[in-house]
């Protein structure tokens, strides 16, 4: 499978991440600095968009797995192992835990256990990270066909290990990576599954040079999203300008925003109520949750997990806050009346810009269950091909495992039989298809991808195609063969023939007795 590394333009200039120090989500100063002398930029060799149809997965959609990263001092750590906790029991997905050596997997081990995790659904990607912000540089996830797919993004920060963590997951996942030639935070968006999004005026801010046009273009190409633009909070309340901070999506109805209380009629306020007024005439059911901007730092819950049936909400013991830790899980069941609400202390964390939605990245389920799926990129039909002709055949697999070969056949009556092009290809995502000289209307391509179970997963896309090739005699309905089914094709068409007919074989504007014979003489 061909898989686009991202290009990390901003290597030369990181700054180091001790073990244990905790990064804030916003730029340090020191890579401010950074970034002053050497902007982020997107890399020059991005790939082509996904070959649709795509669907972005929202959060609430069925997950199989959440990524998080085991970064950060040990209090922060404590909150990855109780959202692992959550996650592998009522949540009933894998935690997969990004780790930077093997010798960290057994404290982390230990300390899910702790919590009541299922430790036997936590799955380790031994990579070094930089921070434990897996939200704004992880994996975006799309179905493409019925394949997951990686869109992967420049992330905004000058943490080059986060930033190509992408290209490395999407190898050792099988999953088909695409570069999003945007410089962007993976937090400042979200979504439903209306192929409907949002993100704050920070991504045009990143993007200089881009128009908003042009941004919403791209999400429209890479992720079949018609994404939102709204305005953002001053840094002064939230440092990253993130919209997963202040809004997060419940179902396809419904959405969390931030409410503020203490704060009524400030910028804040403002955007929450009237995105929030701006949903409603839309049709949609807000539920409004409180928010808090105490000693400058943004005490939110809107920052919740979905994970299947189970929300993950902040909890705080600022004295100033902790009156509304309450009201928050009431408006979280008001939202998703049929999830168990969990509650997880996040005041160790919350003052460095960010809880736990900005530590998890969501990874959705398999389509196939137990067997493969495949997806054919190209050809899927409208091409007319000459015999002889080298024609690129592309195409994405996905398992629960590990796709361990791919055949490919093809089918010149529309899909009714399939003769053998290739069996036992290794799962590179391309083969070159030496055209045969056939004559046929009706020509499609399936690829099958097989598990080391045995199990199999196809796809002939939903196109016909034409080849070029030389007819045969007696040949009615064009499969290659002549057989019982062009004579009953030749017999079904009886009499007159107009101007043109496949089944006049003799071209005297009538199908009779002569076609028929030239079919059995071409037996």
């Amino acid at each position: 499978m061909f898989v686009a590394l991202g290009i990390v333009t901003i290597s030369l200039f990181a700054t180091p991440y001790p073990e244990g120090v905790e990064v804030p989500r916003n730029l340090t100063a020191e890579e401010a600095e950074i970034v002053g002398r050497n902007p982020i930029t997107p890399p020059r060799g991005v790939t082509s968009p996904p070959i649709g149809p795509i669907h972005c997965v929202a959060e609430y959609e069925p997950m199989d797995a959440i990524l998080l990263a085991w970064e950060g001092s040990s209090s922060w750590k404590t909150i990855v192992a109780r959202m692992a906790a959550g996650i592998t029991t009522v949540g009933n997905a894998d935690a997969i835990i990004v780790v930077d050596t093997t010798s960290e997997e057994s404290g982390a081990i230990t300390q899910i256990n702790s919590y009541g995790g299922d430790t036997s659904r936590v799955k380790f990607v031994v990579r070094a990270t930089d921070t434990i912000w897996i939200r704004d540089y992880g994996p975006r996830y799309i179905y493409e066909g019925d394949c997951r797919a990686i869109v992967d993004h420049t992330y905004n920060r000058p943490r080059p290990n986060d930033n190509s963590l992408n290209g490395y997951f999407g190898t050792v996942s099988g999953h088909q990576v695409y570069e999003l030639p945007l410089v962007h935070g993976g937090g400042n968006f979200h979504l439903n599954a209306g192929a409907v999004a949002w993100a704050t005026e920070l991504i045009a801010d990143e993007n200089g040079g881009m128009s908003d046009a042009e941004i919403r273009a791209y999400w429209q190409d890479y992720q079949n999203l018609d994404v939102t633009i709204t305005d953002a909070f001053p840094t002064s309340v939230d440092s990253t300008q993130h919209i997963d901070m202040w809004m997060c999506w419940a179902s396809d109805t419904t959405c969390i925003i931030s409410d503020w209380p203490y704060n009524s009629g400030s910028v804040q306020d403002v955007i929450c109520d009237t995105t929030t007024a701006t949903l409603q005439f839309l049709g949609y059911t807000v539920v409004r949750a409180p928010a808090r901007s105490v000693s400058w730092t943004h005490y939110t819950y809107a920052n919740s997990v979905i994970c299947n049936d189970l929300v993950l909400v902040p909890s705080y013991t600022n004295s100033s806050v902790a009156q509304h830790n309450a009201e928050a899980i009431a408006a979280w069941q008001t939202a998703c009346p049929d999830k168990t609400i969990l509650s997880v202390p996040c005041e160790n964390i919350v003052s460095s810009a960010g809880v736990m939605h900005c530590i998890c990245m969501h990874i959705p389920r398999h389509l196939g269950g137990s067997a493969p799926t495949a997806h054919l990129q190209t050809p899927t039909g409208g091409q007319l091909f000459q015999p002889d002709q080298h024609v690129p055949v592309s195409w994405i697999t996905d398992d629960d495992v590990a796709v361990q070969s791919v055949s490919i056949d093809l089918s010149i009556d529309g899909g009714s039989s399939w003769q053998a092009v290739a069996s036992g290809l290794d799962n590179a995502g391309i083969y070159i298809w030496v055209v045969p000289d056939i004559a046929t209307h009706d020509g499609k391509l399936r690829v099958t991808a097989v598990d080391g179970s045995g199990n199999t997963g196809s796809d002939a896309g939903d196109g016909l195609f034409i080849i070029n090739g030389t007819q045969i005699a007696g040949d009615v309905n064009g499969d290659g063969l002549v057989n019982v089914e062009d004579i009953l094709q030749v017999m079904g068409n009886w009499g007159a023939c107009g101007l043109s007919c496949p089944e006049d074989l003799d071209g005297d504007g009538t199908v009779g007795v002569t076609d028929l014979l030239i079919v059995v003489a071409n037996w």
